[in-house]
């Protein structure tokens, strides 16, 4: 039998004991907040019915779903006189009726409708979960990856928009990152500059412009534009919207006076007002509560067909990454499964892109990487027998703890401990058993100290 060389396919990543308690940590952290601000989780199915996905990303977007064959012989269904007329495309329905997921959010609508009966509204859920894309795998992008989601439906309050703004800032502030920007838009208002310059046709081509301002500056953008169908005389219209500085209250004054002849453009920005109220009215003054890093970026778009209203993205300061959160207000989500006019908002937080900061940063805490708090040591069957009730006492004290499974020399143990990372020992001899105190043993300091059991407990829960 031939010996087959292991390997994974490409796009997938296994992730070692080490790396799993810092993804958890990402993990546990952003839920924790989720939870705080009332949202609920809840799973869906790795597999989709492909005629569930199917349509709801594009043309492109439908390329990169990951199609499953039909048990059996998938190929049954399809007559042997037309198989070689027929095209991968044209028989993907006869011999792959799944799919695996590729968002969250599509299957959250699917969820949402078919349990409407259950759940009250406004619905708030959060995700965490895998998702697959046949993307082409390079840097920081992979076929398999987690997204981590919240979203509200039923609501058109605009309080929920200010409320994934707070998320985002405690969330991003617990995981320890201390220069990131929030920034916020609004479709409304983007097609209120559409529509000022006359060319309301030409909103998404506009958009997909200036998106690009901080990669290739507004000569570019001008470029752009004359290409996409623009003029002269309406890039100067253009010009002082794209560059737009200052406060946040100077941009609205601004944009306030820009689009006095858009009822659109002036609705966007009321709703902008409407959220820095609510947030001035949740963000008391008080003294533990950091300044939001808020920013109106008026060249904001992300993907503009979906999103109908307040648009978020977020971006760190401290390392060169993308944005590693967005999302936005969208109407009719469920629309696609006949349950219409419900309208949401949700975000994302990139919880890939954030591993890398933090790593980069070397934010994560030192008890991130710990499994095993204690472990205790195994000379010979004697020591085993009066070790295994202590750490029976441990477990039940809620202490990660283990004992070296086999009879070993010191060093050995020690080194094992080293490995995993285990910050304390316990060494147990005969000395340790006649009188009934411990040596407790810190693998950093290299300090030893004689402890009971009850003592070590006390010491390790802290």
């Amino acid at each position: 039998m031939a010996i087959i060389k292991p390997s994974i396919p490409k796009g997938t990543r296994d992730f070692s004991p080490a790396e799993m308690v810092r993804r958890n940590y990402i993990f546990e952290t952003i839920s924790s907040v989720f939870r705080k601000f009332g949202y609920q989780e809840i799973q869906t199915p790795t597999l989709e019915s492909l005629e569930t996905l199917t349509g709801k990303y594009g043309d492109e977007g439908d390329k990169l779903i990951f199609k499953i064959l039909n048990s059996g012989d998938f190929l049954s269904k399809i007559p042997t006189d037309k198989l070689g007329s027929q095209t991968s495309t044209t028989i993907t329905s006869s011999i792959s009726e799944k799919a695996l997921r590729y968002d969250l959010t599509v299957p959250f609508a699917r969820y949402v409708v078919m349990h409407q009966n259950d759940i009250s509204f406004p619905f708030k859920r959060f995700q965490i979960q895998p998702v697959w894309r046949a993307d082409r795998p390079q840097k920081g992008r992979y076929r398999e990856f987690y997204q981590c989601d919240a979203d509200v439906v039923g609501s058109e309050s605009l309080l929920n928009e200010a409320e994934f703004i707070l998320i985002y800032h405690e969330a991003l502030n617990k995981l320890g990152l201390k220069d990131f920007t929030i920034k916020l838009n609004n479709r409304k208002i983007l097609s209120g500059i559409a529509e000022i310059i006359g060319k309301p046709e030409l909103m998404v081509d506009m958009t997909v412009a200036i998106d690009k301002l901080d990669k290739i500056g507004f000569d570019g953008v001008s470029k752009e534009l004359i290409e996409r169908g623009f003029t002269m005389a309406d890039i100067e219209v253009l010009k002082p919207v794209i560059m737009l500085k200052g406060t946040n209250e100077s941009k609205i004054e601004n944009l306030q006076f820009v689009l006095k002849n858009s009822s659109i453009g002036l609705k966007g920005i009321e709703e902008i007002e409407t959220i820095f109220s609510y947030l001035a009215s949740l963000r008391p003054p008080t003294s533990d509560l950091k300044p939001l890093p808020l920013e109106l970026d008026i060249t904001l778009a992300r993907g503009l067909n979906y999103y109908t209203g307040a648009i978020f993205e977020v971006k760190t300061n401290e390392v060169a990454m993308g944005s590693i959160g967005g999302g936005g207000r969208y109407d009719d989500l469920t629309g696609m499964f006949g349950l219409k006019d419900l309208t949401g908002v949700g975000i994302s937080f990139g919880a890939d892109r954030i591993y890398d900061v933090m790593e980069e940063l070397k934010l994560f805490p030192e008890t991130s990487s710990e499994s095993t708090r204690v472990m205790i040591s195994n000379f010979d069957a004697v020591a085993e027998k009066y070790a295994l009730p202590l750490l029976g006492e441990l477990r039940d004290a809620g202490i990660n703890s283990e004992i070296y499974p086999t009879h070993a020399k010191l060093k050995k143990q020690l080194n094992y401990a080293d490995d995993k990372k285990i910050p304390f020992v316990i060494l147990i001899g005969s000395e340790e058993m006649d009188r009934g105190t411990l040596s407790l043993k810190n693998m950093k300091s290299g300090d030893q100290q004689k402890l009971t059991i009850d003592q070590i407990i006390s010491a390790l829960s802290v």
